[in-house]
């Protein structure tokens, strides 16, 4: 089940980017081996009592004047309206009320979306009380008071929206058809590649980057079985495009990408493996999401008996922190391969929800010890315990050592080298949680 997904909506200073950083605190972490994938601090994955969820900070936008504000921000609001499943709308305390908070709000109430509003700045709830009532004339619900910065009143906030989260998801959970993400730079030929699998226009296509402007979900049925592919806008890159509009694109993927079970990124095999193709597949990686990389175009390559091999090490290179990922070479013109996607959808979902039996593991756990020793620090060596299976979608495993501050990065990767070794698990990344098992030394 995809995790609910919250985001900030407000006017520029009112401290989206400071209640964003408050509330996702340690959460936020630089993964070195990912390539820009935290860099833009766009989005967290929090976690509030029993709840988890994704936050988006829609912020960013220092335009020059009031007329720009308002265009920017009714953007801004669209775009939580078309992505979030709860808005938080940051107001300011020491601002007051203005013209443009009342347009947003228009806006956010005519979208039927649950909007939770918040009046930041209440560093003193004596003082400010009095003025944090004015909000109520928004008539968008009660104002909720908090202090980004003293960190005053965020519990307050996040019990009102942790409310309008569905219960357990059973709508959700009851539809079993796998949810494809279809992703990857503007004129990849995403588009293009779901009109060929579903033989009908259905999803605009034209040569101007960003044609495609919200995700769109397709139906598709082949051997009986139901798909819904997830239609997303491309990335942009920084030079051609303001820095706001990237920032979009970004939110979308993130969107796309935390509803889907696979994520099939999409490369143009003309220009090969960029940065921003690495940015797209972290975001996917990092939630562990099944992946496929289609290199599309492949019909407008000059190929020799090797030109295969060599496109497919330079993405492994590229893509070095994702070396489970399936690579196929498509044409969404002449429909070459295309049919072959599915059956690597299925495979990869199969891999997903593989569960491996206890004792099988801690099997494989015992021989890799054997053949190398676990790692040791001022003369006290890691010691392995036990493995144990404990979810799928992705694969997700749990060794208890004796102390995890001695279990390198490379012994875990030793570990699941061996496991893959054992059941391949291509096209899915694979969790490791480290636990302590306490009175062992």
């Amino acid at each position: 089940m995809s995790k609910p997904i919250v985001a900030i909506v407000g006017r520029p200073n009112v401290g989206k980017s400071t209640l964003f950083n408050a509330l996702a605190g340690e959460n936020i972490s630089i993964v070195k081996d990912t390539p820009g994938v935290t860099r833009d601090r766009i989005y967290a994955d929090i976690t509030w009592l029993n709840h988890s969820f994704t936050l988006i900070d829609t912020g960013g936008i220092e335009p020059d004047s009031s007329d720009v504000i308002l265009s920017q921000m009714r953007e801004q609001a669209q775009i939580a309206i078309d992505t979030a499943d709860v808005i938080v709308f940051l107001t300011d305390v020491r601002q007051g009320l203005v013209d443009a908070d009342s347009k947003v709000a228009d806006m956010l109430r005519r979208s039927r979306k649950p909007v939770v509003l918040v009046v930041n700045k209440v560093d003193s709830f004596q003082k400010f009380m009095g003025d944090v009532y004015e909000f109520y004339n928004l008539g968008i619900g009660d104002p909720v008071a908090v202090s980004a910065a003293s960190r005053l009143g965020l519990g307050d906030m996040l019990d009102e929206v942790v409310k309008y989260f569905p219960e357990d998801g059973s709508a959700e959970e009851d539809d079993e058809r796998p949810r494809v993400a279809i992703v990857g730079k503007p004129n990849v030929g995403k588009s293009s590649i779901i009109n060929k699998l579903i033989g009908e226009n259905r999803v605009i296509v034209s040569d101007i980057a960003g044609t495609t402007r919200d995700a769109i979900d397709t139906e598709v049925r082949r051997n009986g079985r139901d798909y819904v592919f997830i239609d997303t806008a491309g990335l942009r890159r920084k030079n051609k495009i303001k820095e706001d509009l990237e920032r979009y694109s970004i939110i979308r993927t993130v969107t796309a990408v935390e509803r889907a079970d696979v994520v099939i990124l999409v490369i143009d095999a003309t220009q090969g493996v960029t940065e921003q193709d690495a940015k797209i597949a972290g975001i996917a990686h990092e939630r562990g999401k099944g992946i496929i990389i289609a290199v599309n175009k492949w019909d407008a390559i000059e190929k020799n008996d090797k030109t295969v091999y060599e496109y497919t090490n330079r993405i492994r290179t590229v893509l070095a922190y994702m070396p489970y990922a399936e690579i196929t070479f498509i044409s969404a013109v002449t429909g070459q391969r295309l049919p072959k996607l599915f059956d690597l959808i299925d495979m990869v979902i199969q891999n997903q929800n593989l569960r491996v039996a206890t004792g099988v593991l801690n099997e494989i756990m015992t021989e890799a010890v054997a053949l190398q020793q676990p790692p040791s620090d001022k003369g006290k060596r890691l010691k392995l315990f036990y493995i144990t299976q404990v979810a799928v979608k992705p694969p997700t495993f749990v060794i208890f050592v004796n102390d995890k501050e001695l279990m390198h990065f490379s012994y875990t990767r030793y570990l699941e080298n061996k496991i893959r070794e054992a059941f391949g698990f291509r096209g899915t990344a694979l969790k490791f949680l480290i636990r302590e098992r306490k009175g062992e030394q």
